[in-house]
């Protein structure tokens, strides 16, 4: 019976070497990053906590975060204006390396209304109405110079016609 299952195991041992060569790369044995978990608390609650690595929480909320270099990260929400911060690594003797500040509070500022359209009123042009061209007196000539001839007279316009009276014939 021991030699059965020493057999079987051999062989699977052996199937399991052949058929995959990762066997010989050790990454997988080597250690990640250290984690540190991170609190994201807002005012108001109810923020979007978006870190630079890509994980995002809504406050108030908890992140394990790597901690081999600084993160940022962004606070949003709706009505109000975007806020920043910055996450530092410390590294202190005897301890792994820690995210600071934790926890991370942001207090969100109200954004500014956006400015109200101004409705245009329609430009309603009224219909003007042509007024007929006032008349020209004719002037009377001096009774020393007698005219040659005698103008004829125009013939007056109808009342209420809005069309002037026709002009007098040029002189000659």
């Amino acid at each position: 019976m021991y030699r059965v299952i020493a057999i079987v195991g051999g062989a699977l041992a052996l199937a399991a070497c052949s058929s995959n060569s990762e066997f010989l790369n050790l990454d997988a044995l080597k250690p990640g990053p250290v984690m540190d978990t991170v609190r994201f608390e807002s005012e108001p609650p109810g923020a979007e906590a978006k870190t630079s690595n890509g994980q995002t929480c809504r406050t108030p909320c908890a992140l394990a975060l790597p901690a081999d270099a600084p993160l940022t990260v962004t606070f949003t929400l709706d009505g109000y204006q975007p806020e920043s911060d910055q996450l530092e690594v410390i590294n202190m003797a005897g301890s792994p390396p820690q995210l600071r500040p934790n926890p991370v509070l942001a207090e969100l500022t109200p954004a500014p209304p956006p400015p109200k359209p101004v409705k245009k009123k329609p430009v309603r042009r009224k219909p003007v109405a042509k007024k007929p061209a006032p008349k020209k007196p004719v002037a009377a000539k001096p009774a020393a110079a007698a005219p040659a001839r005698a103008p004829a007279a125009a013939a007056p316009a109808p009342a209420g016609s809005p069309w002037p009276s026709a002009p007098p014939p040029p002189q000659r």
